[in-house]
């Protein structure tokens, strides 16, 4: 089995590379300057051959997308499109990895992988449009959704609120948004487990199981760190306004999951403590 990478030089694409080619597989990463999504004949030339391509490519500036989403909408959309159809023509498994932003934030219950989407940010009505894009494209797919990424490869909130409290007595955190913070292996890890399982095409979450705020988890990064938990302070979402509205809930449901007899990724306090000396390179 032969799998492409697409955007593996992104936090979550390093370590899938790496995973994939840990269990024996033939793989390839590719960044932009070898295949353009937004460029149909780039896109069917570079999925050529393979059997398995993984879209990690996306814009993923969240609140630049506010007043530039024709730009962010050439990749999230477009560019999932163009894939979709090279992987078709090329019998390949496209999957195509996705976000918490395409629903409200709203909810009071885990969000089901057949909720409605309705997206508040540009970024969210970009990715819901690549969702879309790839479903109408393709037969042979899986939409995999994640949210609060965190890895070792790239720049993210725990190595942020670490890296702030070393010139800093006292940091403020929103406590009022509530998500599953999800580290990029278990996530790749995930996404290797769907494709040999065969999973039916649709879609799956992709996020740590149980929940916490921002607030929570930059206690639980600072305390690995070795800083007192009180060093982070709670505050609301008015007080720290952004030009993109942020999903007050982003806790995704796993039912899809269990009922193809994939188990989800571990409760997210459990995984923090796995992956906190290699995220935040400890000892």
């Amino acid at each position: 089995m032969r799998w492409l990478v697409v955007g593996a030089n992104g936090m979550l694409g390093q370590d899938l590379v790496r995973l994939v080619g840990d269990r024996g597989y033939d793989v390839r990463g590719v960044d932009r300057t070898e295949v353009d999504i937004t460029d149909p004949a780039s896109a069917a030339a570079g999925v050529a051959g393979f059997d398995v391509v993984v879209n990690c490519a996306a814009w993923t500036a969240v609140d630049d997308a506010e007043t530039q989403e024709g730009a962010a909408f050439a990749v999230n959309a477009v560019g999932a499109q163009n894939l979709a159809r090279a992987a078709k023509a090329a019998g390949a498994r496209l999957v195509q990895v996705s976000t918490d932003y395409v629903f409200a934030g709203d909810a009071q219950e885990p969000y089901r992988e057949d909720a409605p989407l309705a997206p508040k940010s540009a970024y969210g009505r970009t990715k819901g449009a690549g969702e879309w894009a790839v479903r109408a494209e393709t037969d042979d797919y899986l939409v995999v959704r994640t949210a609060w990424l965190y890895g070792a490869q790239g720049a993210c909130f725990p190595k942020t609120m670490v890296r702030l409290l070393a010139d800093r007595d006292s940091l403020t955190v929103v406590a009022d948004q509530v998500g599953q913070p999800t580290w990029t292996v278990d996530l790749g890890d995930l996404i290797v487990r769907l494709v040999e399982a065969k999973a039916p095409s649709g879609t799956y979450h992709g996020t740590s199981s149980g929940q916490t705020s921002w607030y929570g988890f930059a206690q639980a990064s600072v305390v690995s760190a070795g800083h007192a938990a009180e060093a982070i302070q709670p505050t609301t979402s008015a007080e720290f306004v952004r030009p993109a509205p942020r999903p007050a809930y982003s806790v995704l449901g796993h039912e899809a999951l269990r009922a193809i007899g994939v188990e989800p990724i571990g409760d997210w306090a459990e995984r923090w403590d796995a992956a906190a000396p290699t995220v935040l390179s400890l000892g």
